[in-house]
């Protein structure tokens, strides 16, 4: 899939601008305080909106991939202390691939010390990311590499293209390609995939006219066990849709000290689901748990010797 970026020659500085509000009857009162000037060589193109985490404010610019692809930055609130996080390299070749994703079109969130987004191109692929990057600029990793569609029918495994952010609940990152997907025509896609970039899943494909919709621009809002958004076009009419997305529901992990054992278990309607630990949940490496679960009274059952070590569990599907 070719990209083009954009570049306009009119708009040669792009700015981050705080405006302090008030109320109606004292509007002689606003003002206006310029915060950071982008001058294309730190960044350009900033699309998205930011989002803040005690005094400091953190975004995307979308580059136009001749100074840059595209920027991860931080500034406080004050100006002070702008710095790049990371900064997307070059895609020059036919199909725009590289190693880290190009052209963050949507904003981030912020989990601990971790912040998440998209690339609405590059990556390994040239079809866009998931990435990772902590508040420190350490840390880069991508998480998913959207695959190239096919040439013909458009279509892949997992969608393309994602153009907007994405919600976190629990470990689980979810979002919205606004291409690919396996229907006829790769008309976008809802995922799924952990912090640790294991357990990538597509949660639905759209099918266009008439029942779901096609072309997702925007990202999801989770409510319960629902997912809702917005599709840009397909549906009825042709012109869009408002959707619902049911998950399914998770099974409940219970942990209870024995003696010197901890005791794991979840119900054996629920299958798929791994036992996994980690010692660290800032930057988790998460491994299988060794023994196998046994069926005690219809639950899944794992005895675990407690260690010294400090230990976070889940399930993983």
């Amino acid at each position: 899939m070719m990209k083009t970026c954009a570049n306009n020659p009119f708009l040669p500085f792009v700015v981050v601008a705080a405006l302090v509000l008030v109320l109606p009857r004292q509007v002689s009162a606003q003002t206006s305080t310029l915060v950071h000037t982008f001058t294309g060589l730190g960044g350009l193109y900033p699309y998205a909106g930011l989002i803040l985490s005690g005094n400091t404010l953190y975004g995307t610019t979308y580059g136009d991939c001749f100074y840059n692809c595209g920027t991860v930055f931080k500034v406080n609130t004050d100006g002070t202390g702008f710095t790049n996080l990371h900064v997307f390299t070059a895609d020059s070749n036919p199909y725009a691939t590289n190693s880290d994703g190009a052209n963050p079109q949507a904003g981030l969130i912020l989990s601990g010390n971790a912040l998440y987004g998209t690339t609405a191109a590059g990556g390994s692929f040239g079809n866009g990311t998931v990435f990772k990057v902590n508040t420190d600029g350490s840390g880069f990793v991508n998480l998913h590499n959207f695959t190239r569609p096919d040439g013909n029918t458009l279509t892949n495994s997992d969608g393309a293209s994602p153009y907007a952010g994405l919600i976190l609940s629990g470990n689980t990152l979810y979002g919205t390609a606004s291409a690919g997907g396996s229907f006829g025509g790769g008309i976008g896609t809802v995922f799924a995939v952990y912090t640790d970039g294991t357990g990538f899943a597509v949660l639905h494909t759209f099918t266009n006219y008439p029942s779901d919709g096609a072309n997702p621009l925007a990202g999801l809002v989770l409510s319960g066990n629902s997912l809702y958004g917005t599709t840009s076009a397909g549906g009825a009419s042709g012109v869009g849709t408002v959707f619902s997305l049911s998950l399914p529901p998770s099974p409940s992990l219970t942990i209870t000290r024995a003696g010197p054992d901890v005791i794991l278990s979840w119900p054996t309607n629920y299958t798929g689901f791994t036992l996994q630990s980690t010692t660290n949940l800032g930057s988790p490496v998460w491994t299988t748990n060794s023994l196998p679960p046994v069926v005690v009274n219809g639950q899944n059952t794992v005895i675990n010797p407690i260690s010294g070590i400090q230990q976070f569990y889940r399930l993983s599907q």
